[in-house]
Protein backbone atom coordinates (compact mmCIF):
# COMPACT_ATOMS: atom_id res chain seq x y z
CA UNK A 1 0.00 0.00 0.00
CA UNK A 2 0.95 3.29 -0.94
CA UNK A 3 1.88 6.30 1.63
CA UNK A 4 -1.29 7.48 2.78
CA UNK A 5 -1.48 11.37 1.61
CA UNK A 6 -4.56 14.03 2.84
CA UNK A 7 -4.55 17.54 0.69
CA UNK A 8 -5.91 19.77 2.41
CA UNK A 9 -7.88 22.76 0.65
CA UNK A 10 -8.82 25.68 2.19
CA UNK A 11 -10.11 27.47 -0.97
CA UNK A 12 -11.23 31.03 -0.32
CA UNK A 13 -11.89 30.29 3.57
CA UNK A 14 -8.69 31.18 5.56
CA UNK A 15 -6.53 34.37 4.65
CA UNK A 16 -4.07 36.71 5.43
CA UNK A 17 -2.89 36.36 9.39
CA UNK A 18 -5.08 33.78 9.96
CA UNK A 19 -3.97 31.32 7.43
CA UNK A 20 -0.44 31.43 8.37
CA UNK A 21 -1.30 31.31 12.02
CA UNK A 22 -3.15 28.08 11.33
CA UNK A 23 -0.79 26.76 9.18
CA UNK A 24 2.69 27.14 11.46
CA UNK A 25 0.06 25.69 13.95
CA UNK A 26 -0.71 23.13 11.39
CA UNK A 27 2.85 22.33 10.72
CA UNK A 28 3.28 22.03 14.58
CA UNK A 29 0.90 19.54 15.50
CA UNK A 30 2.11 17.19 12.51
CA UNK A 31 5.80 17.53 13.58
CA UNK A 32 7.71 14.18 14.42
CA UNK A 33 4.30 12.00 12.31
CA UNK A 34 5.58 9.17 10.14
CA UNK A 35 3.37 7.45 7.82
CA UNK A 36 1.59 10.30 6.26
CA UNK A 37 1.80 12.40 3.98
CA UNK A 38 -0.30 16.41 3.84
CA UNK A 39 -0.54 18.60 1.16
CA UNK A 40 -1.62 22.47 2.40
CA UNK A 41 -3.19 24.41 -0.10
CA UNK A 42 -3.82 27.86 1.00
CA UNK A 43 -4.75 30.74 -1.38
CA UNK A 44 -2.56 32.11 -3.99
CA UNK A 45 -2.06 35.49 -1.75
CA UNK A 46 -0.92 33.06 1.55
CA UNK A 47 1.45 30.37 -0.82
CA UNK A 48 4.21 33.07 -0.62
CA UNK A 49 3.94 33.81 3.70
CA UNK A 50 3.26 30.55 4.32
CA UNK A 51 6.18 29.18 2.35
CA UNK A 52 8.84 31.65 3.73
CA UNK A 53 7.65 30.48 7.49
CA UNK A 54 9.09 27.25 6.81
CA UNK A 55 10.17 24.40 4.29
CA UNK A 56 7.45 22.20 4.73
CA UNK A 57 8.78 19.43 2.17
CA UNK A 58 12.11 19.36 3.71
CA UNK A 59 11.50 19.50 7.11
CA UNK A 60 8.40 17.52 7.88
CA UNK A 61 5.59 15.22 6.05
CA UNK A 62 3.98 18.69 5.31
CA UNK A 63 4.26 19.95 2.35
CA UNK A 64 2.71 23.20 0.16
CA UNK A 65 0.44 23.18 -2.96
CA UNK A 66 -1.05 25.49 -4.70
CA UNK A 67 -5.71 25.79 -5.61
CA UNK A 68 -4.40 25.55 -9.47
CA UNK A 69 -2.19 27.53 -12.15
CA UNK A 70 -1.77 28.55 -15.52
CA UNK A 71 -1.26 26.14 -18.60
CA UNK A 72 2.01 27.92 -19.58
CA UNK A 73 4.81 28.57 -17.38
CA UNK A 74 4.97 32.63 -19.08
CA UNK A 75 3.85 34.87 -20.97
CA UNK A 76 1.62 37.94 -21.70
CA UNK A 77 -1.28 36.14 -19.48
CA UNK A 78 -2.89 39.01 -16.85
CA UNK A 79 -4.19 37.76 -13.62
CA UNK A 80 -2.71 33.91 -14.04
CA UNK A 81 -0.18 32.30 -12.07
CA UNK A 82 2.50 30.17 -13.67
CA UNK A 83 3.40 27.08 -12.39
CA UNK A 84 6.94 27.64 -12.39
CA UNK A 85 6.42 30.89 -10.33
CA UNK A 86 4.33 28.12 -7.63
CA UNK A 87 7.31 26.01 -7.93
CA UNK A 88 9.97 28.92 -7.09
CA UNK A 89 7.19 29.78 -4.12
CA UNK A 90 8.34 26.02 -2.41
CA UNK A 91 5.02 24.19 -4.17
CA UNK A 92 5.53 20.21 -4.59
CA UNK A 93 2.00 20.23 -5.70
CA UNK A 94 -1.13 21.54 -7.54
CA UNK A 95 -5.08 21.26 -7.68
CA UNK A 96 -6.46 20.77 -10.96
CA UNK A 97 -9.77 20.20 -12.51
CA UNK A 98 -11.24 20.99 -9.11
CA UNK A 99 -15.74 20.62 -9.38
CA UNK A 100 -15.75 24.52 -8.39
CA UNK A 101 -13.31 25.29 -11.41
CA UNK A 102 -15.05 23.01 -13.57
CA UNK A 103 -18.59 24.67 -13.24
CA UNK A 104 -17.98 28.45 -12.14
CA UNK A 105 -15.17 29.00 -14.77
CA UNK A 106 -16.34 26.73 -17.46
CA UNK A 107 -12.95 24.88 -17.19
CA UNK A 108 -12.92 21.93 -19.95
CA UNK A 109 -10.90 18.80 -20.17
CA UNK A 110 -8.65 20.62 -22.96
CA UNK A 111 -7.42 23.40 -20.55
CA UNK A 112 -7.53 20.91 -17.51
CA UNK A 113 -4.96 18.68 -20.13
CA UNK A 114 -2.96 22.32 -20.48
CA UNK A 115 -2.59 22.50 -17.19
CA UNK A 116 -1.24 19.30 -16.06
CA UNK A 117 1.23 19.43 -18.76
CA UNK A 118 2.69 22.84 -17.47
CA UNK A 119 2.62 21.57 -14.18
CA UNK A 120 4.52 18.38 -14.69
CA UNK A 121 7.01 20.39 -16.72
CA UNK A 122 7.68 22.75 -13.79
CA UNK A 123 8.18 20.10 -11.45
CA UNK A 124 4.62 19.71 -9.59
CA UNK A 125 2.16 16.91 -8.68
CA UNK A 126 -0.86 17.46 -10.45
CA UNK A 127 -4.10 16.40 -8.68
CA UNK A 128 -6.22 15.77 -10.86
CA UNK A 129 -10.15 15.75 -9.42
CA UNK A 130 -12.77 14.01 -11.14
CA UNK A 131 -16.32 13.22 -10.31
CA UNK A 132 -19.80 13.70 -11.63
CA UNK A 133 -23.15 16.32 -10.50
CA UNK A 134 -26.06 14.69 -9.87
CA UNK A 135 -27.74 15.03 -12.89
CA UNK A 136 -24.94 13.24 -14.46
CA UNK A 137 -25.62 10.59 -11.70
CA UNK A 138 -29.16 10.28 -12.64
CA UNK A 139 -28.50 9.93 -16.07
CA UNK A 140 -26.57 6.90 -15.44
CA UNK A 141 -23.61 8.17 -16.73
CA UNK A 142 -21.10 8.52 -14.17
CA UNK A 143 -18.86 5.84 -15.44
CA UNK A 144 -18.83 7.83 -19.16
CA UNK A 145 -18.24 11.18 -17.06
CA UNK A 146 -15.43 10.12 -14.66
CA UNK A 147 -13.42 8.20 -17.79
CA UNK A 148 -13.76 11.18 -19.86
CA UNK A 149 -12.62 13.78 -17.80
CA UNK A 150 -9.63 11.11 -16.67
CA UNK A 151 -8.95 10.44 -20.56
CA UNK A 152 -9.19 14.05 -21.20
CA UNK A 153 -7.05 15.68 -18.25
CA UNK A 154 -4.03 12.99 -19.40
CA UNK A 155 -4.01 12.86 -23.16
CA UNK A 156 -0.85 13.06 -24.70
CA UNK A 157 0.54 13.15 -21.42
CA UNK A 158 3.70 10.98 -21.01
CA UNK A 159 4.71 10.11 -18.03
CA UNK A 160 7.93 10.05 -16.73
CA UNK A 161 9.34 7.72 -14.08
CA UNK A 162 10.71 10.41 -12.28
CA UNK A 163 6.64 12.20 -12.44
CA UNK A 164 4.13 11.38 -10.19
CA UNK A 165 0.05 12.31 -10.36
CA UNK A 166 -2.66 11.76 -8.16
CA UNK A 167 -5.95 11.25 -9.21
CA UNK A 168 -8.72 12.74 -6.65
CA UNK A 169 -12.45 11.06 -7.27
CA UNK A 170 -14.76 13.73 -5.66
CA UNK A 171 -18.35 13.40 -6.91
CA UNK A 172 -19.52 16.90 -6.94
CA UNK A 173 -23.26 15.65 -5.23
CA UNK A 174 -21.86 14.90 -1.94
CA UNK A 175 -19.92 18.03 -1.37
CA UNK A 176 -20.95 19.83 1.37
CA UNK A 177 -23.49 17.34 1.87
CA UNK A 178 -21.85 15.65 5.12
CA UNK A 179 -22.51 12.44 3.86
CA UNK A 180 -19.35 10.53 1.84
CA UNK A 181 -20.68 8.05 -0.59
CA UNK A 182 -20.96 4.25 0.59
CA UNK A 183 -17.52 2.25 0.69
CA UNK A 184 -19.46 -0.04 -2.09
CA UNK A 185 -19.26 2.89 -4.35
CA UNK A 186 -16.00 3.65 -3.59
CA UNK A 187 -14.86 0.06 -4.48
CA UNK A 188 -16.45 0.32 -7.88
CA UNK A 189 -15.34 3.69 -9.04
CA UNK A 190 -11.65 3.25 -7.84
CA UNK A 191 -11.91 -0.24 -10.29
CA UNK A 192 -13.23 1.61 -12.96
CA UNK A 193 -10.76 4.69 -12.71
CA UNK A 194 -8.09 1.94 -12.03
CA UNK A 195 -8.63 0.53 -14.97
CA UNK A 196 -8.36 3.40 -17.15
CA UNK A 197 -5.05 4.43 -15.99
CA UNK A 198 -3.40 0.73 -17.07
CA UNK A 199 -5.18 1.61 -20.12
CA UNK A 200 -3.10 4.92 -20.61
CA UNK A 201 0.14 4.07 -18.90
CA UNK A 202 2.26 0.76 -18.16
CA UNK A 203 1.13 -1.20 -14.57
CA UNK A 204 4.29 -0.56 -12.62
CA UNK A 205 4.35 3.54 -13.43
CA UNK A 206 0.26 3.50 -12.13
CA UNK A 207 1.44 1.30 -9.37
CA UNK A 208 4.59 3.51 -8.09
CA UNK A 209 3.68 7.24 -9.58
CA UNK A 210 0.17 7.48 -8.99
CA UNK A 211 -2.08 7.85 -5.79
CA UNK A 212 -5.81 7.75 -6.01
CA UNK A 213 -7.55 9.70 -3.30
CA UNK A 214 -11.43 10.30 -2.47
CA UNK A 215 -12.75 13.94 -1.77
CA UNK A 216 -16.52 14.55 -0.62
CA UNK A 217 -17.83 15.26 3.01
CA UNK A 218 -15.24 13.48 4.61
CA UNK A 219 -14.31 13.45 8.06
CA UNK A 220 -13.34 11.71 11.44
CA UNK A 221 -16.49 9.97 11.49
CA UNK A 222 -16.92 8.40 8.08
CA UNK A 223 -13.28 8.29 7.25
CA UNK A 224 -12.74 4.78 9.09
CA UNK A 225 -13.94 2.35 6.15
CA UNK A 226 -12.20 3.42 3.54
CA UNK A 227 -8.90 2.14 4.75
CA UNK A 228 -9.77 -0.44 6.75
CA UNK A 229 -11.52 -2.06 3.34
CA UNK A 230 -8.22 -0.34 1.34
CA UNK A 231 -9.81 1.66 -0.96
CA UNK A 232 -8.06 4.59 -1.08
CA UNK A 233 -4.46 5.84 -0.94
CA UNK A 234 -5.88 9.30 1.14
CA UNK A 235 -8.05 11.74 0.97
CA UNK A 236 -8.94 15.13 -0.73
CA UNK A 237 -10.49 17.60 2.41
CA UNK A 238 -12.46 21.11 2.11
CA UNK A 239 -14.30 21.89 5.24
CA UNK A 240 -13.02 19.02 7.94
CA UNK A 241 -9.61 20.92 7.29
CA UNK A 242 -10.65 24.19 9.20
CA UNK A 243 -11.01 22.99 12.36
CA UNK A 244 -7.67 21.37 13.08
CA UNK A 245 -8.84 19.57 15.73
CA UNK A 246 -10.77 17.58 13.43
CA UNK A 247 -8.41 17.50 11.24
CA UNK A 248 -5.85 15.69 13.72
CA UNK A 249 -8.45 13.63 14.77
CA UNK A 250 -8.47 12.11 11.31
CA UNK A 251 -4.79 12.28 10.83
CA UNK A 252 -4.93 10.01 13.53
CA UNK A 253 -7.60 7.64 12.71
CA UNK A 254 -5.36 6.99 9.30
CA UNK A 255 -1.79 6.68 11.19
CA UNK A 256 -3.31 4.77 14.27
CA UNK A 257 -1.19 7.17 16.23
Amino acid sequence: MKKPIIVVNWKMNLVGTLAQKKAMSLKQRLSGWSGLDVVLCPSFLDLESISKAGNFSKESNLFLGAQDCFWKLKGDYTGEVSPSALKDLGCDYVILGNSERRIYFQENNQKINAKVGAALLAGLTPIICVGETIEERRKGAKDYVVLDQISGALQNINLRATQKIIIAYEPVWVKNSGQAISPEEAIYMNKIIFQRMIDLYPRPLVKNNIRFIYGGSVDSCNASPFFEKGLTDGFLIGKASLDLDEFIALCRLITKK
